[in-house]
């Protein structure tokens, strides 16, 4: 799709910290993260919202998450993770993507309030093999 930044990432033109590779999904670090390790997850088609999520591809999206919520637990220490996607509102890119942001107790992530932070440099390549080490 044009003008698409998800797939221009998943086309290779486009630079990002990718996590999981895989035929149907591409996971990479979100650049302007809640909290570093912030992964998102996307389909390598182009599909806007969840209701659009061909049937095929349903079981395979929600393993790949399965599998990054625990990452982020065993490759990076955190005590839990926040799972969540937007469908238009808020959907801050028109392709479907699904967050998944490390936690720990006291984080001070509050309700829907999503502080963002950065990265240092060369700090993402790092948090981006663990999590890739963590997926196997």
């Amino acid at each position: 799709m044009p003008d698409c930044v998800f797939c221009a990432i998943v086309a290779g033109e486009a630079d990002a910290d990718v996590v999981l590779d895989s035929d149907d999904f591409l996971a990479f670090l979100d650049r302007r993260p809640v909290f570093k390790g912030h992964v998102l997850l996307v389909p390598r088609r182009h599909v806007v919202t969840l209701p659009d999520l061909p049937a095929e591809l349903r079981d395979g999206f929600l393993e790949a998450a399965q599998r990054i919520a625990t990452a982020v637990v065993d490759g990076l220490g955190a005590q839990g993770s926040f799972v969540a996607m937007n469908n238009i509102v808020s959907q801050s890119v028109p392709h479907l993507h699904l967050h998944v942001v490390p936690r720990t107790k006291g984080d001070g992530l509050r309700g829907f309030f999503w502080p963002r932070t950065k990265y240092a440099d060369a700090e993402s390549a790092d948090y981006a093999a663990r999590l890739r080490a963590a997926l196997g």
